[in-house]
């Protein structure tokens, strides 16, 4: 049984069994649209109410963090491409234990996050056409997706190509028009020059602390194109790629949409909450129908979401069971697609948005707090296995490390300093300390049972 210092390659690396039908500009594009979630085009919202002009530099803050922990598992990822992502490196890293619980755990949050996605493109529907119920549309999203992702993973890869394509030339359209409305250019809004920054902090420190919350969780959705990179034609090139211009993706679309939302409209308007703070800006400068159609990019945020959720949850499921930490049936290949695999992430999803019906204020909330802080928990097992990790590379296959993180390793205790001062932040936090203390309970669950799981299987 490999060990903390175990070399051993994990059974899905060393050979073909998943297909290789992901081109690079499916990369390139999965990449670049998953930057560009959901979290942005509508939670961004909450944000800016607490924390007004500042959520830029919340979002510089956290954006700053995320940039690290991308380069961390961009070297692990170039150096050992694999489905399992970061659950393998923790494997490799610190032992069967951690890429246990870092692979269910992170698991356990996508297939939540198909259910939630699921109603959310569910209820955008349900306003244009009011007389059809949510759950239908749900089903039918589920039943499209689930087709996808049980073909060829070519498919998958060409609706995240196109669909990334509308959320990239939506963000950048409204870049452009938030530009020239700042500049004075376009006719039916006036210049805003400062008036509206002026009140930078409108709630002191704990509004930016809350902005910066939840700019955090707004950056999910960035650790699929490492998942996908194990699917592509040349996974070192794809991953290089996508890591490497992951700083300047970062810059421009959220914290320059941040800074274009907050400089047009009032920090304080209420329709930056109710509309979402792109629509509310649209509808501002005047544009007719501008807001409508950023309605159907939220719409396609969502569905991308959606799709790549129920992709990466079957891959990670995938991983963990050629690696012996799942049942068997999760890792049967049907034409080089796990299509078990992919079914169960989709009857899970589905269950998730059974229970916003039936237990929304008991089980379906009581899930929602067990993921809150997940994605903390894969940041730091990220850092972790990368400080492990980053010197037996150098010591056995320096040619590997075709990514590097920055100022190794000062840069990687900048970021796991960070991580620790989010967790901190979220304890002080009514709202998300349930959720911290909720994702800390599951993570030491998964983690006792992957010990257990390892010290039996070492006695065999």
């Amino acid at each position: 049984m490999p060990s903390s210092t175990s070399t051993q390659t994990p059974p899905q690396e060393q050979g073909a069994s998943l297909s290789h039908g992901l081109k690079q500009r499916h990369l390139s594009m999965i990449a670049l649209g998953g930057v560009i979630g959901a979290g942005l085009f509508v939670g961004s919202g909450a944000g800016i109410a607490a924390a007004g002009p500042s959520i830029v530099v919340a979002y510089a803050l956290s954006g700053l963090l995320v940039m690290l922990v991308m380069r961390m598992l961009g070297e692990m990822s170039a150096a050992y491409p694999s489905s399992g992502s970061f659950s393998a490196h923790a494997e490799r890293a610190i032992g069967p234990w951690a890429g246990f619980a870092a692979g269910w755990s992170f698991w356990v949050l996508l297939c939540t996050a198909v259910g939630l996605e699921g109603i959310g493109a569910a209820n955008i529907v349900h306003g244009w056409l009011p007389g059809t119920p949510t759950w239908a549309w749900v089903a039918l999203f589920m039943v499209v997706f689930l087709g996808t992702n049980l073909t060829a993973v070519k498919n998958f890869g060409e609706f995240e190509f196109w669909f990334a394509a509308l959320k990239v030339g939506a963000i950048s359209l409204f870049l452009i028009l938030g530009v020239l409305a700042i500049a004075g250019v376009l006719p039916s809004t006036p210049a805003p020059g400062t008036s509206n920054l002026t009140d930078f902090m409108p709630h002191g420190s704990q509004g930016l602390l809350v902005g910066l919350l939840a700019s955090v969780f707004a950056y999910g959705g960035l650790e699929t194109v490492t998942i996908a990179a194990a699917e592509s034609e040349n996974p070192v090139r794809g991953v290089a790629s996508a890591v490497r211009t992951a700083m300047w993706r970062i810059a421009l679309f959220y914290i320059g949409s941040m800074a274009v939302v907050v400089t047009l409209l009032p920090w304080d308007s209420a329709e930056v909450v109710a509309k979402g703070p792109y629509v509310a800006t649209l509808d501002h400068l005047g544009i007719p129908g501008a807001g409508r159609l950023m309605n159907v990019v939220v719409l396609v945020a969502l569905l991308s979401a959606m799709n790549a959720n129920i992709y990466g949850s079957s891959r990670i499921a995938y991983s963990l069971v050629e690696r012996g930490q799942g049942p068997k049936a999760l890792a049967k290949l049907s034409g080089g697609v796990p299509r078990i695999a992919v079914l169960t992430s989709c009857v899970l999803g589905f269950v998730c948005v059974l229970f916003s019906y039936w237990s929304p204020n008991g089980v379906f909330k009581w899930l929602l707090n067990m993921i809150g802080a997940v994605i903390l928990v894969v940041w730091i097992f990220i850092a972790v296995s990368q400080l492990l990790l980053r010197r037996r590379i150098e010591r056995e296959a320096p040619e590997k490390l075709v990514v590097r993180m920055w100022l190794f390793p000062w840069l990687t205790w900048v970021a796991l300093a960070g991580m620790a001062a989010i967790f901190v932040l979220m304890a002080r936090q009514p709202d998300t300390r349930v959720q911290l203390y909720s994702t800390g309970a599951m993570t030491l669950f998964l983690a006792a049972v992957g010990y257990a799981w390892q010290r039996a299987r070492a006695r065999r």
